[in-house]
């Protein structure tokens, strides 16, 4: 099958292809179909629905740059993510934050359902692997309704757990020891928020980026708070944490319990609040599945590879192992 795309006069042709043609490059890779530019024409052949899923996603494209939204490669691959899980009109989910792009959009059903559960209740528990945007979609919506003036801080906190790695003695003061285990909600941070700004509300302490330990005899008022990594709590720890909401604050709890880093013997805290809260009114459950991963496309493919993996049980024979205690930690 081939499709004829027309491309309107204001639309600047740099940034809808994308330097040296990348997005063209990231659509005919995705998709399979072959795309030919000429003048303002695109001709798209392949398969029917790989071309209309094409046709769909350079609407989308376009429309954003209509609405002076510039875009990465990112973009174009969560978009294609979008058009074939046959996601149309989404503008009542989008997340408004401070970032250059504007705004943030869920590109699953499952990211939708999470960001409306979100916005439903005052405590939200996320799971799912990763990729799936639990923590991305969580800061995006407490940088938005800061934006909105909804509320006055974002607390956004994490376990200090080693993921399997004893990295002994850490030299620094307090803020560069715990700095490696918040690094991945200053990047999720980051996204949503030019870094001049991020850094500002931080010395201002409207943003925090802390250690759970710390979370110990607070109260916050007009508050999200983000606990990332809840998978990595003990029961103890996580009432601890739940019982710091305060006054008009908002709380999302997020973790993959596929990836616990706790001692053994130790029930972790996110797994013991499902059980015990499921019913509870006000409260929001939602799970993330490898459907909902956005990240590169291999990223679902490794983890479908390590369940199947797990389901079947231990098999080394094909990496020329016999049994397990041939194989040898390199890692000193």
């Amino acid at each position: 099958m081939e499709k004829i795309l027309n491309i309107d006069d204001n639309i600047d042709l740099q940034l809808l292809f994308g330097p040296r043609d990348e997005f063209l490059k990231i659509v005919r890779d995705n998709l399979e179909v072959r795309i030919v530019a000429r003048e303002r024409k695109l001709n798209i052949a392949g398969e029917q629905a790989n071309v209309d899923h094409a046709v769909e996603v350079f609407a989308k494209l376009i429309t954003r740059l209509n609405a002076n939204r510039r875009f990465k490669a990112q973009d174009i691959h969560e978009i294609i993510f979008q058009v074939r899980g046959n996601i149309d009109d989404i503008s009542g989910d989008a997340i408004k934050v401070y970032s250059p792009k504007a705004i943030v959009e869920p590109f699953t059903r499952g990211q939708i359902n999470y960001v409306r559960t979100m916005r439903k209740n005052d405590l939200t528990f996320c799971t799912g692997p990763a990729g799936t945007g639990k923590t991305y979609l969580a800061v995006a919506i407490a940088v938005s309704m800061l934006k909105a003036q909804k509320i006055r801080k974002i607390v956004l906190v994490r376990p200090a757990v080693e993921a399997g790695e004893k990295l002994g003695f850490l030299p620094g003061d307090i803020e560069a020891k715990v700095n490696p285990y918040l690094r991945p909600l200053f990047d999720a941070l980051e996204d949503v928020m030019e870094f001049g700004q991020m850094k500002r509300f931080m010395s201002m302490d409207i943003i925090e980026v802390i250690p759970l330990a710390f979370m110990r005899g607070r109260t916050l008022n007009e508050a999200v708070i983000i606990c990332d990594e809840a998978q990595n709590t003990t029961p103890s720890q996580m009432l601890m944490f739940l019982t710091r909401l305060g006054r008009n604050s908002k709380m999302i709890v997020t973790g993959d319990l596929t990836q616990m880093d706790l001692s053994n013997g130790y029930i972790s805290g996110l797994q013991d609040a499902f059980y015990k809260l499921n019913n509870m009114k006000g409260v929001g459950f939602v799970n993330l599945e490898k459907a909902d991963i956005v990240r590169h496309k291999l990223v679902q493919n490794i983890v479908h590879a390590y369940e199947m993996s797990k389901a079947a049980g231990p098999d080394f024979t094909r990496s020329g192992f016999d049994k397990p205690d041939q194989i040898e930690d390199n890692t000193q």
